[in-house]
């Protein structure tokens, strides 16, 4: 799986066998006999992750081995959760460039409004809180202050630091990190890929993000910014034309008066000096498969142009080598250098550093500033489908680009210098495909700082490497769970998950700038080390001021402690966040990812956290907890509930559940199966939930509803284009009365289009009368059978029939909706929220978010406040009666 769905939770013992299988043992014998809270079930999850996440091989290898069968997936078997997450907004086909872009200008255009949204997450959030030291929780893992994922750092010597981040825009400080400001706001994309500072000090934005995870965007193309210290982004500062739009961009490097960006569809190249002008494409592999080629609806074109980096040799800016890649192999894989003017791939020559397409993956490139040093990392397709420890070819240096290339680092000699990555399954460069930086001292050629899970650095050209950011301090001896302390005796380190890196300074100081899964860290170039060479200087830039969290899900319920509201969220890669109504800094009361939510309206310490995949925990005192069950398991407060579906593997990676509108101790999970619990929160077992419906082999619920018993359940099966098929389930919670909606197979005009269908809102006044949202794009961008048009729809007979009710909504993925106590419609988008007076049919935005994916919405308790979860800028709030 990628990186955003490992498990970091530590606490239950588990098993790990040879085919690193999963053998749970009872949870209360789990902590008396855990020496090491680096344990069992972390090393089993992520060996059970690191199992699915390989085996991605190329059609052609793929054929050779089994006489030539298609398994149907020729785009390499991406992990899973990034599929999913990609396939909800393409499926039934393939979408055309330009598609976000022009529903960013139609959302614009659409009235707006009253009221205006108010961030709640803007404060520091605290993955160590002492406050919630529970069973699965990671407090005190040491990472401290975090927010969203970084994709990509610049720094300057003026004290100056950028961070891009994954889907919440550019962020500026003016105060070598801290104090931030968004800069971006106004661009119709907020996934950053690059960023990088040319050498007259202008800052150039590649918009897409490249770590082809789970949850990545494409991008809107390149910017440039003139004067970063004071401007912001805009429109206007867009280099070229369009021709960048709906890509992925992985660096941006400069040379000769050109700018060279990777991207998804090839290295393109553009003047520095004149911006205007279409962008030149360099060289693609297989120009077939871009958009308006032969081959550009085949089902692995997304994968048949990756470009990872370019390295310009300064001395000669005409010589060039261009690293090109899939992550998880390909034929096209290379090295590639002009030969008589046409790029040709390299052969040998390069010394250690691979050349084959099986060794060639992911590759990052960097030099010094003197131009006598180059080093570069390289991730293995062939190593990740074999090796269960890592993916990682090696680290490489050279004194050219063009070799020869030197190994001066591989796994295990990274494992053995202080990572807390040292057991079997999950090694150093484990998942090199997503994590990976590089940088060079511009003082000293022979001091480089290596990201990949964990950060490493070596003084002395590659001969010695420390681990100056392990991945978490769990296992070290000085660790503990001790409250009082933050991470035991250890000193604080960085979050896991290492993808941008730069150096600046400030007040005559120079520091490292690192970003990661849990935001940017700095400490300073030449840091201090302990004896087991972990950094003791590194200090969170997560001040609260940047809130750029990935949230999946919101939940809101009352404060019976402090008054108020409490609320819950699930995120990407950094838990669950909890917000109590007095709380000054925001706490994580579980660990890993957090997926959906469920919030008891009247006690918002009654909360329900899925992990991924249906793996469902409960609490009933907000997993308060001191730590003291490590010795005494009877004092656990949170348990694990999840359904069947779970362990069978037959539920989407966000999987959906929910609780009866009417009765908050009914709930309803979807996998394969409609699962029914009806014990609300005092659940204690997955035993005690009810299959009450099967909607089929090969079939998933994306969505469920529930209201005075009646059950809405939406599914695909298909989910990818091979096939695509969506459907719709009713029924009741009892099990009675289940059956499937009869819906037009290829979604003709005025039906249920034949997309991805995402979310129910229910009528809280009659529970037959309710509407879908469809996610994904309409016919006019999308090249699928059955794409149609229209994304929101109604049922006034209990699903049985629907009626399209888009109108001037803008063609854009909608995520979720819920009708308002005065009878109107709020949508979330991937562009922010629309809203339908009661009595009207036409659509106006809410307010004036940036262009961020908002995933869910949630009512207050008391229904006058409207809660908007945002995959990039934390949540959201504004009052109902202010939209109309």
């Amino acid at each position: 799986m990628s990186a955003p769905t490992r498990k970091r939770r530590w606490l239950t013992i588990c098993a790990i066998t040879a085919s690193a299988a999963l053998v749970a043992i009872p949870a209360g014998a789990a902590p008396g006999g855990n020496s090491s809270p680096f344990g069992a079930r972390a090393l089993a999850q992520l060996a059970a992750e690191r199992a699915q996440s390989v085996g991605a091989i190329t059609p052609k290898a793929k054929a050779e081995d089994d006489g030539g069968g298609d398994d149907g997936n020729e785009a390499d078997e991406i992990a899973e959760g990034a599929d999913q997450y990609a396939e909800a907004r393409t499926s039934p086909g393939v979408v055309a460039p330009g598609a976000y872009g022009a529903a960013w200008t139609s959302l614009t255009n659409l009235a707006s409004t009253g009221g205006s949204w108010r961030n709640i997450t803007d404060l520091p959030y605290n993955s160590d809180d002492a406050r919630y030291r529970d069973y699965d929780s990671n407090s005190s893992g040491g990472s401290g202050n975090v927010t969203g994922r970084m994709a990509a750092m610049a720094a300057d010597d003026d004290g100056y630091v950028y961070a891009g981040s994954a889907g919440g825009g550019v962020w500026r400080s003016r105060t070598g990190g801290g104090h931030w400001q968004p800069i971006s706001d106004r661009l119709p994309a907020q996934s950053t890929g690059a960023l990088a500072l040319d050498g007259g000090g202008r800052l150039w934005l590649g918009t897409g993000e490249a770590t082809t995870n789970a949850d990545a965007y494409l991008g809107s193309g390149v910017y440039v910014l003139s004067d970063p210290h004071h401007g912001t982004f805009s429109t206007r500062s867009r280099v070229g034309g369009d021709e960048l739009e709906s890509t992925t961009i992985r660096q941006l490097r400069f040379g000769g008066g050109k700018v060279w960006a990777a991207t998804s569809e090839g290295v393109w190249s553009h003047s520095t000096k004149k911006l205007s002008g279409s962008w030149k494409l360099e060289f693609t592999p297989n120009p077939d498969y871009l958009p308006g080629g032969s081959k550009a609806s085949d089902a692995s074109a997304a994968y048949k142009n990756i470009t990872n980096d370019i390295a310009i040799d300064p001395k000669n800016p005409s010589k060039v080598i261009l690293a090109i890649g899939w992550r998880s192999g390909d034929e096209y894989n290379g090295f590639y250098t002009k030969v008589n003017g046409t790029w040709t791939r390299i052969t040998s020559g390069f010394g250690d550093l691979p050349t084959d397409a099986d060794n060639v993956g992911t590759v990052t490139f960097a030099r010094s500033a003197d131009g006598s040093r180059y080093y570069a990392i390289d991730e293995s397709p062939a190593q990740m489908a074999a090796n269960p420890d890592s993916g990682l070819a090696g680290i490489y240096s050279a004194g050219s680009p063009f070799g020869p290339w030197t190994k001066v680092a591989d796994y295990k000699q990274l494992a053995a210098d202080g990572s807390a990555l040292t057991s079997s399954g999950y090694m150093p460069g484990v998942q090199s495909w997503y994590n990976q930086f590089l940088t060079v001292d511009p003082n000293d050629p022979q001091h480089v700082y290596a990201g990949l899970e964990e950060v490493h650095e070596t003084k002395d050209g590659g001969a010695t490497w420390s681990a100056v950011g392990p991945y978490w301090n769990f296992g070290f001896p000085c660790w503990s769970i001790d409250p009082t302390k933050q991470t035991g005796d250890c000193n604080q380190t960085t979050h896991p998950d290492q993808h941008g890196v730069a150096i600046g300074s400030y007040h005559g100081r120079s520091f490292v700038y690192v970003g990661n899964d849990g935001g940017v860290y700095k400490r300073p170039l030449h840091g201090r080390q302990d004896a087991s060479g972990h950094a003791t200087d590194w200090t969170s830039l997560n001040d609260g001021t940047i809130d750029t969290l990935q949230y999946y899900s919101v939940g809101v319920g009352k404060d019976l402690t402090y008054g108020g509201v409490s609320v819950t969220g699930g995120l990407q890669d950094n838990g669950q966040s909890i917000l109590r109504s007095n709380d000054r800094v925001m706490g994580s009361n579980f660990g890993g990812d957090g997926g959906d939510t469920l919030t008891d309206p009247a006690n918002g310490c009654n909360i329900a956290e899925e992990y991924v995949y249906l793996a469902i925990q409960v609490t009933q005192n907000c997993a308060v907890n001191d730590g003291s069950w490590v010795t005494d398991p009877s004092k656990i407060t949170s348990y694990n509930v999840a359904p069947a579906d779970n362990a069978t593997g037959e539920a989407r990676f966000i999987a959906p559940i929910t609780a009866d509108a009417k009765n908050s101790s009914t709930w309803i999970a979807g996998g394969r199966h409609i699962w029914v619990q009806t014990h609300g929160y005092a659940i204690r077992s997955g035993d005690e939930w009810t299959n009450v419906y099967d909607l089929g082999a090969g079939r998933t619920a994306t969505a469920v509803a529930a209201s005075g018993g009646k059950v809405y359940a939406a599914w695909c099966g298909p989910c990818n284009n091979q096939g695509f098929a969506r459907g719709i389930s009713v029924g009741n919670a009892d099990g009675t009365g289940w059956h499937d909606i009869t819906l037009p197979a290829t979604g003709t005009d005025g039906t249920v289009p034949n997309r991805y269908l995402s979310g129910f809102a229910i009528d809280p006044k009659n529970a037959d009368h309710v509407y879908l949202a469809v996610n994904g794009f309409s016919r006019h961008w999308t090249e699928g059978p059955g794409a149609g048009i229209g994304h929101v729809f109604e049922s006034t007979d209990g699903g049985t029939t629907w009626k399209d009710v888009s109108k001037n909504l803008p063609d854009v993925p909608t995520d979720s909706a819920v009708v308002t106590p005065n009878g109107g419609l709020a949508v979330a988008t991937d562009l922010g929220v629309v809203y339908r007076a009661p009595g009207r049919t036409t659509w106006q935005r809410v307010g004036n978010l940036p262009a961020v994916a908002v995933l869910q919405l949630k009512l207050s308790p008391d229904g006058r406040t409207l809660y908007a979860a945002t995959h990039g800028r934390g949540i959201y709030t504004i009052n109902v009666r202010d939209c109309h």
